[in-house]
């Protein structure tokens, strides 16, 4: 079973409302044997209202942010393909090296 985390790496404000502009975030991969990573930047709109306080934000916030700004399609994409990284990891499909040579 593999256990895939979302994690906030950095965000990008604006020192005067502490509007967060980017968010910089990774996801990795684990099966217990094997993992696989990736990492991202995505820009964000100014909020429509109420703005949550810089301060106030939170991982799990962010997070949701990050994936709504990405849509469902494209967090199971990314999700997937580092699924299949752990699988080429487990089970290689290409080798190097010479037959003569062990």
């Amino acid at each position: 079973m593999t256990s895939v985390t979302w994690n906030i790496a950095n965000l990008d404000r604006h020192t005067a409302d502490g509007i967060v502009f980017t968010v910089h975030y990774t996801i990795s991969a684990n099966d217990g044997t094997y993992s696989s990573g990736a990492y991202g930047s995505i820009g964000l709109e100014p909020p429509a209202s109420s703005p949550i306080p810089y301060a106030k934000l939170s991982p799990e916030i962010v997070i949701k942010w990050v994936k709504d700004k990405l849509g469902a399609e494209k967090v199971a994409e990314i999700e997937a393909a580092l699924q299949a990284q752990i699988d080429e990891q487990r089970a290689p499909s290409r080798a190097t090296g010479v037959p003569w040579q062990s």
